[in-house]
């Protein structure tokens, strides 16, 4: 019992830890990955530099973005940072 009792603070460090660095890490990365998934042409985004622009075209590592009437870039599809309007939310 009492080697028990020594080894408890060290479980409840670990138990702290994991609650609040290890599982939100984890909810963070499913949702990006979630985002990355169901990136879509039309949707607008925004690039990890700040570039905002429209995807015209998703390759497999990459997506080309409009950023102005007549600018496309490409980017790695890991720079986009998050989806600020979806393209079927705009047809309705």
């Amino acid at each position: 019992m009492k080697d028990l009792a020594s080894y408890l603070p060290l479980i409840v460090i670990f138990v702290v830890f994991y609650f609040l660095l290890i599982r939100p890490q984890q909810r963070r990365t499913r949702d990006r990955n979630a985002m990355m998934s169901s990136l879509g042409v039309g949707d607008r985004v925004v690039t990890i530099g700040g570039v905002h622009g429209k995807v015209v075209e998703l390759r497999d590592a990459t997506a080309v973005l409009q950023v102005e009437d007549d600018h496309l870039i490409e980017f790695e599809r890991s720079a986009i940072n998050s989806v600020r309007e979806r393209a079927n939310a705009s047809t309705n």
